[in-house]
């Protein structure tokens, strides 16, 4: 394997965008009102340049007003869930963690299902209510899973696993007190949609995403240490209880901010990292920030097959990201088993 330099990395992550970019050009066409890739391409390059005199008023509607922004918010949720898959992984050492594991997204929905329940009519509480329902989700799994004053990986995925399934039976209780129509929304939600804007606007949620993922990328060299042992990695000069907290909360905090707008998109945190192992390696280095990358592409095009793929009628991303998710999983499992 080649030797992993500053030049590789970059080669890399440019050639990742280029994918990425080709992806939003591609989503940009897909919908009810036709726009040729040439015109896209056109009206993107106008807009940057300032020329938006040029644009024709429909395309700065569809392009710029309703497709766009969701697409960036697609981003951002890609990229947040498959770095926090990537960092959830590293700390409980499991392959198979994910960035719901440890209950966020369980807090995040019985959040959600409050704010429809005490203040229904309130614009943008519930993605509000579900960040704040993650975030004292992740210090209750905090507190539980400390053992000796420091996160212990069993410890913590146990007492993730029990938050979980608490908070699943509050939320069934809860779902029977909502109406039709806003048990229908609920549902819907909590299976992933991208259709909602944030309350937050999107260069806010861009900041909080750059913060977390390059707080988990200041680790990566000691999280490939923690990898080969923790009691080698403490000889060799390494805080790992410094590394698990940052690592913990910033991966904790990815994830709330992307259930909190967009609900639970499964199989994102889980598979992308996966599929970055074995196309780049165990680089932590490396497997960082190709896993932003790569769930972003992710989303990307599982949102645009979501409101494409049946007409007008459109899917939860969560539901086309499962469907195609699962079964991905089960071959990269056995062809590693083989």
């Amino acid at each position: 394997m080649k030797p992993l330099t500053p030049k590789r990395v970059l080669a890399i992550c440019f050639a990742l965008l280029a994918i990425l970019f080709v992806a939003v050009v591609i989503s940009l066409r897909m919908g009810a009102y036709p726009i040729s890739i040439p015109q896209i391409v056109t009206t993107l390059f106008d807009r940057v340049a300032g020329r938006t005199d040029q644009i024709p008023s429909a395309f700065l509607l569809v392009v710029f007003g309703l497709r766009l922004p969701r697409i960036a918010l697609g981003i951002i949720v890609g990229a947040a869930l498959s770095t926090a898959g990537a960092g959830f992984q590293a700390l409980l050492r499991n392959p198979l963690a994910d960035p719901y594991v440890l209950g966020v997204s369980s807090g995040a929905a019985l959040g959600a299902i409050m704010s429809l329940i005490f203040t229904p009519h309130v614009a943008g509480a519930i993605q509000v209510a579900a960040f704040v329902g993650a975030g004292i989700t992740i210090g209750a799994v905090y507190l539980l899973g400390r053992r000796g004053g420091q996160l212990d990986a069993a410890t913590l995925l146990l007492a993730g696993i029990i938050t979980t399934s608490f908070l699943s039976a509050v939320i069934m209780f809860l779902m029977t007190t909502l109406s039709g129509r806003d048990l229908r929304g609920i549902a819907f939600w909590v299976m992933g949609d991208l259709a909602t804007p944030p309350v937050i606007g999107l260069k806010w949620l861009f900041f909080v995403l750059v913060i977390a993922v390059g707080c988990i990328y200041t680790t990566t060299s000691d999280l490939n240490l923690i990898m080969t042992g923790e009691q080698e990695a403490r000889h060799l000069g390494v805080n790992v209880r410094r590394v698990k907290l940052v690592v913990y909360v910033a991966s904790s905090v990815l994830t709330g901010l992307a259930v909190s707008v967009s609900g639970s998109i499964g199989y994102v945190g889980l598979l992308v990292p996966h599929v970055m192992r074995m196309l780049f390696g165990n680089d932590y280095r490396l497997l960082v920030p190709t896993s932003a990358i790569g769930g972003a592409i992710l989303i990307v095009v599982a949102d645009m097959l979501a409101r494409t793929v049946l007409g007008t009628t459109e899917i939860p991303v969560g539901a086309m990201t499962a469907l195609a998710g699962a079964p991905v999983f089960i071959y990269l499992m056995r062809r590693r088993v083989r």
